[in-house]
């Protein structure tokens, strides 16, 4: 009962393959390519691959790559599927004005932080709310209840695209190799640290409102492959876990199979 699940990103295709299609699979192998290099995953990457027995993922690249990667597939006998977010699932429900306009990255990673809320209730306890922050071309600032209601997020620009428009919008400015530090002393160091300190302040007003909101201190999760400049400079406990996106589609594929 091999499972394969697949994250395809903006930037980056990300895969990993599970021993079984529920939370707490053993891990057998992992992978992430470029999206410029995914037509040669059939010869490469996945050749040598133990077929899987089903697979899940989610897409925000677009129907295209979508395309392409299913091309891929075609080594071995099974049907793709993808997550298409909806009203209610896998234990969630979605607050989203239009439910299947949220991106289905963030929805998935929301099913990986429920996972976890709920592996981490104590006995005759309560789960908690979580704030799920994923750091990559771009930054979501998702909250989630202590329920599973999916309240309402941010999206920011992330490092690289806040860069850029500062380079392109002022003359003499250029991106950065600088370091994030407390009081900037050069160019560098001042667009690198504004640019971090920026999207801390937004994650940390919003771990302040979410506590607020739901009068109980909640789970802080961080992903993404950016998320290793971000976590020194908060001053909140994150916890960084980065396969919360295959943990939600393991959570997603587990439920699916047991209606």
């Amino acid at each position: 009962m091999t499972f394969l699940a697949i994250d395809i990103g903006n930037t980056r295709l990300k895969w990993a393959l599970y021993a079984a299609p529920h939370p707490g699979a053993v891990l057998l192998d992992q992978g992430a390519v470029f999206l410029e290099t995914i037509d040669d995953l059939a010869e490469k990457d996945w050749k040598s691959l133990r077929a899987p027995t089903s697979m899940l993922g989610c897409v925000v690249a677009g129907d295209a790559v979508r395309r392409r990667v299913e091309a891929q597939m075609e080594l071995w006998d099974i049907e793709p599927h993808w997550v298409v977010p909806s009203s209610h699932e896998a234990g969630l429900s979605n607050g989203y004005d239009h439910p299947s306009r949220l991106g289905a990255d963030r929805w998935v990673a929301l099913a990986g932080a429920r996972a976890r809320v709920l592996a981490h209730v104590p006995r005759g306890g309560t789960p908690r709310p979580a704030l799920v922050v994923m750091v990559g071309t771009a930054v979501t600032v998702d909250a989630l209840d202590a329920s599973g209601r999916f309240l309402g997020g941010l999206i920011l620009p992330g490092f690289g695209l806040m860069l850029r428009a500062l380079e392109q919008g002022t003359a003499g400015l250029k991106v950065p190799t600088g370091e994030v530090v407390d009081f900037p002393t050069n160019t560098s160091d001042a667009l690198m640290s504004g640019g971090a300190e920026a999207i801390a302040g937004a994650v940390e007003r919003q771990a302040r409102r979410l506590q607020v909101h739901t009068s109980a201190e909640p789970m802080l999760l961080i992903t993404g492959g950016a998320a290793v400049k971000l976590v020194p400079i908060t001053d909140l406990p994150f916890e960084t876990v980065e396969t919360l996106i295959f943990e939600g589609l393991l959570m997603i594929q587990s439920k699916r199979l047991a209606l």
